[in-house]
């Protein structure tokens, strides 16, 4: 069995196996030290957050069996991409590949703020009226199967190894989970770790139902492009205990906490619905 071979039959294992340490880390650490008190039935949330996960599952398998690393095989095979033309050292082939991955990640997020029609499918995400390690795996099946699209071309036209690809995956579905918990980090310690990765509190900001809050904070692993691009913000207003997460389009739990009303989410409401680029942020929702 070649190195290629040996990938993808072990791709699965390793990340399930992520999956579940992390996750098990997160919810525990949920329990013994959280930032905020839950608004919301934590079972209904969990089962129902849960039950989308598993059914995204279930549809990127059926319609994209090798996933991207499958991709990064076939690249590899055929010489597409630039690391497959350029004589790079392995070594910086992986780092490179992972960082221009995390690039497009965050300019992907950035994409489906700013354009109404992906807006309405990422609504799903933001509509959680709590925020916890289940909220960063909550995403439509729509937009979950356009990330993997958007994913295939860049693979394609970079030409990561394949470890690079598996290395990202982990790495970005771990960094999720941990910058969606609802976690408390000491003050310091936060500050000092933002600064090489995405926290809770940083990522939190992007979660709160202000406009201008909400488009920020783009990133999921690297908190690098925010900074770069001007979209990085500190801390919400009120306080990561005083502000209300979710979007004022959606409050209600027969949309935000159940699942039939999570995947009706992107066909309810105006086209013009949608947070990125307004005017005139906030002000048409003080009091």
């Amino acid at each position: 069995m070649n190195f290629n071979d040996l990938m993808l039959a072990n791709e699965i294992p390793i990340r399930l196996g992520f999956f579940l340490g992390v996750f098990a880390i997160i919810a525990l650490w949920e329990v013994i030290s959280p930032r905020r008190l839950l608004q919301r039935s934590k079972t209904v949330r969990w089962a129902n957050n849960l039950g989308l996960v598993m059914l995204n599952s279930a549809v990127l398998r059926l319609i994209f069996p090798a996933a991207a690393v499958g991709v990064a095989v076939l690249a590899s095979e055929r010489h597409w991409g630039l690391f497959n033309l350029i004589d790079a050292s392995f070594p910086i082939a992986v780092l490179a590949s992972v960082i221009i991955l995390d690039f497009f990640v965050w300019l992907q997020h950035v994409m489906v703020h700013a354009v109404p029609m992906l807006w309405r499918l990422h609504r799903v995400h933001h509509a959680d009226l709590d925020y916890d390690v289940t909220t960063g795996a909550r995403f439509h099946p729509l937009e979950i199967l356009l990330s993997m699209l958007i994913k295939f071309t860049v693979i394609v036209l970079l030409g990561p190894p394949i470890i690079a690809v598996i290395v990202f995956e982990v790495l970005l579905n771990a960094t999720s989970m941990f910058n969606h918990g609802n976690v408390r980090l000491p003050e310091t310690l936060d500050r000092y770790l933002r600064l090489i990765v995405v926290t809770p509190d940083m990522h939190r900001v992007h979660h709160s139902v202000e406009d201008d809050e909400t488009n920020s904070n783009f990133g999921f692993n690297l908190p690098w492009w925010d900074r770069l691009f001007g979209t990085y913000r500190a801390q919400p207003r009120a306080g990561h205990e005083g502000m209300t997460i979710g979007i004022h389009t959606f409050r209600e739990d027969k949309w935000c906490s159940w699942l039939p009303g999570m995947l009706a989410i992107p066909f309810i409401g105006k086209v013009k619905d949608y947070a990125i680029n307004r005017r005139q942020w906030g002000n048409e929702h003080k009091p």
